[in-house]
């Protein structure tokens, strides 16, 4: 398609985009997902139905990204020395989605750890996102999501003490509040000013090790957040 030749041509200007490609609209994504396929010589961007109303920038932005992301190995950064207009609108245009989405699922215990997350490390600035509890994950214990508005919280902590949810709340909230720095190649999630932001939750520390021990009575050997 047009959209994806202009979007290479715009991301490596010297080079030639050697397949043939198309862009599927899927009902089977979440809002706003994306991802792309390669077989052979064809590459198939799927993009959600969210996608299909979105200013053509944007998408190119989204496709721009993809191709990125799927050409890196065999291209490393060649022609791509800095961010193009389309990759800033589609950032800003990620970072801008909760204003619209509706904010429907909910749990009283999370909304109960997010109102205190919220008045006393956010001075209850935070609008509260979608919050639902994950998978009985040890692995993944939080993750905040974007395109969707929605903190998840696993429920290994489900009736557990709520300061292991309260951390990993903290933790998540800082993602929505402090949104990611992007360039060329990668967006950055854990900056210097959030891990500085992390350190501010009362106890951190300890309550950090405590919830360690916790994890590996349930025999995990390595945990992070999402």
């Amino acid at each position: 398609m047009a959209i994806i030749e202009e979007a290479f041509s715009k991301l490596y200007p010297e080079k030639e985009f050697p397949y043939s490609a198309k862009v599927k609209y899927s009902g089977k994504f979440s809002d706003f997902n994306a991802n792309v396929r390669l077989r052979g010589q064809e590459m198939t961007f799927n993009l959600s139905k969210k996608w299909k109303g979105v200013d053509k920038d944007i998408r190119m932005g989204l496709i721009q990204e993809l191709l990125h992301k799927m050409m890196r190995k065999e291209m490393g950064n060649n022609g791509f020395s800095k961010a193009t207009l389309q990759m800033d609108l589609y950032h800003n245009f990620i970072k801008s989605l909760h204003l619209g989405i509706v904010k429907d699922k909910d749990d009283p215990h999370l909304s109960a750890s997010f109102n205190r997350i919220n008045d006393t490390y956010f001075r209850g600035l935070i609008e509260k996102p979608n919050l639902v509890w994950g998978k009985e994950s040890i692995r993944k214990l939080g993750h905040y999501n974007f395109q969707t508005d929605t903190i998840m919280i696993t429920k290994v902590f489900q009736g557990q003490d709520p300061k292991f949810i309260d951390l990993v709340m903290h933790h998540e909230i800082l993602h929505k509040h402090l949104k990611f720095y992007w360039k060329p190649g990668r967006s950055h999630y854990h900056t210097p000013e959030f891990r500085k932001r992390e350190k501010e939750f009362d106890n951190h520390e300890q309550i950090e090790k405590e919830m360690e021990r916790f994890l590996a009575r349930k025999k995990v050997k390595r945990w992070f957040f999402g």
